[in-house]
């Protein structure tokens, strides 16, 4: 007739082949999931980024517009936006502007200190743009002219940042980066 089985043999092999179908499915949907969790984690980067930003600008801009005894500089703004942004290199590579196009090195920001809706490019006579404190200057070649701001002018602080994503496939759809900005209007008190 048939075979006989030992006890307990038919259902070992079930569970073998259970263990080996879970294990098989888990390594299908296990990419997917971690895409997920890595794109979840990049978005809260975003968002946090963000968030930090518009808080450093709004303190970069209360800096530049505050009356002392000692006017503030530039200098003391990009202190202001750095203590803010811990942990992300902030620089100046032209404080008065223009605001460039161009792309921050990776995690890092760029502060700008200008007259609120600044022009694209170099400026040699503009507006109020710097706090009260700073020095007269003429334009170099890339950077606007330095005018301090007097008579409760308005200043804007302007900070671009250069977000690098983690998530391989979501970091490819975004060119390996998303340039973050925010900026705060405020009027000087001197």
């Amino acid at each position: 007739m048939g075979r006989t089985l030992r006890p307990g043999t038919s259902t070992q092999v079930g569970r073998k082949r259970q263990r080996s179908q879970a294990l098989i499915e888990f390594a299908l949907v296990s990419p997917v999931l971690l895409l997920l969790l890595f794109g979840v984690i990049d978005i809260g980067r975003a968002i946090f980024y963000y968030d930090t930003l518009n808080h450093a600008a709004r303190e970069g801009a209360r800096v530049a517009v505050r009356a002392s005894n000692q006017l503030p500089r530039d200098t003391d703004v990009l202190n202001a936006v750095s203590g803010q942004m811990l942990g992300a290199p902030v620089s100046a590579p032209c404080p008065q502007g223009p605001i460039s196009g161009a792309t921050p090195p990776a995690n890092s920001a760029w502060v700008y200190i200008t007259e609120p809706s600044p022009p694209g490019g170099v400026e040699t006579t503009p507006p109020p743009n710097a706090p009260g404190g700073e020095y007269d200057a003429v334009a170099n070649g890339s950077c606007s002219a330095v005018n301090p701001a007097s008579g409760n002018a308005q200043l804007q602080v302007t900070i671009r940042f250069n977000l690098v994503l983690i998530t391989p496939i979501v970091a490819q759809a975004t060119a390996d980066h998303i340039v973050i900005s925010a900026a705060a209007v405020f009027r000087t008190e001197y």
